[in-house]
């Protein structure tokens, strides 16, 4: 299984191409609007998202809701774009008129500068039209279809935000994807904590009001997971490894870990580690979870437990210090649309491409041209791993 996708911040739309489905899986387009929407959704987003509507049209690969076996092509319409046609015109010369939006001004903490000095571009807009986060859209629609056919063999993900800027959600020691799933739907934070709702709002209204930005923590839980995806055999084939890289790919995100994450370094091996027990028919578990579901690389059988640290947009209406790159004088950067936080849709974003990663290893791993036969050759491993 693998995906690739095109298309600018403000051009015509976002395009998506997954292969290795396996045929047979019935898809729900309206489950990955929902999840678009989701991505859109959250206190502390600007206004492109009252512009733009997501929804995907798959144009390839699916007959009859049925997934084919064959790749999916997928759209997604950049509304924002009629605002832009001349600006972002394909085959059209440039012009005073259609160059009027250049960027020569390059923000700090963003790829302007450098994929300016990497590509040549001296219009940074070039750059920043395909760094900017809108090309998570396609990520989100691409990962719900993994997300789908992970349910279909019976396991369960959910992303939720555990801290923005300094205030920390507290939340129970342990909670199931359940859980959280009905918790987030009670707020626009996707925060579990109720009561932590109105001092959050604040934050962000008053980082707006001062033109600023926030970052934040983000978890992803997963359920359900067979032990021993992954290998241990090569640094290439860790499964954490590969989730770790997935999730840094995700605009803004500075820091990955697993589990209890960089609480580990301050503990003892005695209290880090989980203790192995067995039970039939469960086979065997752990009688804890600090790792956050992995070991050498591989999965454990426990829930995943993956962090990322999301930092504060780089786009700032108080602009920062940079330097005009004909002229080399300094000057205060770019300001292009933006949110006050993402931290909300980061939860929805990292999520979406853990799935694609997890459904990228169960594809590899076990017969799946078809749904059928997949299913049936991971129960049979369920299985051997359980009486083993």
């Amino acid at each position: 299984m693998e995906y690739y996708t095109a298309g600018e911040s403000h051009g015509p739309q976002l395009t998506g191409i997954l292969t290795g489905v396996p045929a047979g899986l019935k898809l729900d387009v309206e489950q990955i609007n929902q999840v678009l929407w989701s991505r859109q959704a959250g206190y502390g987003r600007g206004h492109r998202q009252q512009i733009e509507h997501d929804q995907v049209n798959i144009v390839g690969g699916l007959r009859h809701g049925m997934t084919l076996g064959s790749p999916l092509a997928l759209e997604i319409a950049n509304r924002d774009h009629a605002n832009w046609a001349r600006i972002m015109d394909p085959l059209s010369s440039p012009t005073r008129e259609n160059t009027r939006r250049k960027v020569e001004h390059p923000r700090p903490g963003h790829a302007d500068l450098v994929g300016g000095l990497k590509t040549r571009h001296r219009d940074l807009r070039n750059v920043l039209e395909r760094s900017s986060a809108r090309e998570t859209a396609m990520r989100v629609a691409i990962g719900n279809v993994c997300t789908q056919l992970l349910a279909a063999l019976g396991i369960q993900l959910v992303g939720y935000v555990q801290q923005v800027g300094s205030i920390a959600v507290t939340e129970p020691a342990t909670l199931t994807v359940g859980q959280v799933g009905r918790a987030i739907l009670e707020n626009d934070l996707r925060i579990v904590n109720q009561e932590q709702v109105a001092p959050i709002h604040a934050l962000i209204d008053q980082s707006r009001q001062a033109g600023d930005t926030l970052g934040g923590q983000v978890r992803i839980l997963v359920e359900n997971v067979p032990a021993g995806l992954g290998s241990y055999a090569s640094a290439q084939a860790k499964l954490d490894a590969k989730i770790a890289a997935a999730v840094i790919s995700v605009n803004a995100i500075k820091g990955v870990s697993f589990g209890d994450g960089q609480q580990l370094g301050q503990m003892a091996g005695s209290q880090a580690m989980d203790e192995i027990a067995y039970q039939k028919p469960r086979g065997y578990y752990r009688l804890s979870n600090h790792l956050g579901g992995f070991e050498g690389g591989m999965t454990n059988g426990m829930p995943l437990v993956i962090n990322a640290t999301v930092k504060p947009i780089p786009t700032l209406y108080h602009p920062l210090q940079t330097v005009d790159i004909n002229t080399k004088q300094a000057v205060r950067a770019n300001v292009e649309r933006s949110d006050t936080t993402a931290v909300v849709p980061a939860s929805v974003i990292v999520a979406s491409v853990v799935a694609i990663e997890l459904a990228k290893e169960i594809t590899a791993t076990f017969e799946s041209a078809n749904l059928e036969r997949l299913r049936e050759a991971l129960a049979r491993y369920r299985h051997e791993i359980s009486e083993a």
